[in-house]
């Protein structure tokens, strides 16, 4: 399926999903009533039983497994059936003593005929550790040959040092769909935009919204980021 100009459509959500510690049937509803074709979640299943737990959080939402959990500390990225999923792998950040320990989950895919690479990841709420994890995420980052879609809870706005390394040379959706003003976090009084998707400027960003219903602030703690894009195709 081929988009306006010839772009292949994707939709993306990227939301932190509080661990699942609110509610789960609200949040299954959330992610269903979006079709998205892909998912990246922060706070995903990373313990005990993780697999099961990953597996029985994308069947809720419609969709599978495509990289992460234990392995990149909490971050999972889901796929419909409409994405093939042909190379994964999981990042680690350096562990600062005391504090908790983070990372990063990577799926290059293809849908149609664009390839692209799907990122996630989860920072440090301190800020004196965050600026070497975005360091280290966005190195995996600027090295992507395929275009890149990453998706973050950067525990600190744009005007942030992490927030800027990650940014860079990238687009903003929000900022890209003029909407830069949707605050994405706390639900119950939304004052902070935290939660940001990043795209290779050789993707267009068709739409872009901070989802805010009865049902988004029952689910989590932060709302769902959905952008509509259009992929380059390379065949």
């Amino acid at each position: 399926m081929s988009g306006a100009g010839g772009g292949v459509p994707l939709r993306v959500v990227s939301y932190n999903i509080h661990s699942q510690r609110d509610d789960p049937a609200a949040l299954a509803a959330v992610v269903r009533a979006a079709a998205p074709d892909v998912v990246i979640v922060q706070e995903a299943p990373r313990r005990f039983r993780w697999r099961q737990k990953c597996a029985t959080l994308a069947d809720s939402f419609g969709l599978v497994v495509a990289a992460g959990g234990l392995p990149s500390l909490g971050n999972l990225l889901l796929t419909s059936l409409r994405v093939r999923v042909y190379g994964t792998r999981c990042q680690r950040y350096p562990l600062t003593p005391g504090r908790h320990l983070r990372g990063a989950a990577y799926a290059e895919c293809r849908v149609g005929g664009a390839r692209f690479l799907l990122a996630g990841s989860h920072l440090s709420t301190d800020p004196a550790e965050r600026p070497a994890q975005a360091a280290a995420f966005k190195r995996e980052l600027a090295a992507a040959t395929l275009p890149v879609i990453a998706g973050a809870d950067l525990n600190e706005g744009p005007d942030g040092p992490a927030w800027r390394t990650v940014a860079a040379g990238l687009t903003d959706a929000a900022v890209a769909a003029d909407r830069a003003d949707r605050h994405t976090y706390p639900c119950a009084d939304p004052r902070r935009r935290i939660d940001a998707l990043f795209v290779d400027p050789r993707v267009t960003v068709v739409d872009y919204d901070v989802v805010d219903t009865p049902l988004t602030r029952r689910a989590s703690d932060h709302f769902p980021v959905l952008v509509d894009l259009l992929l380059p195709a390379v065949d």
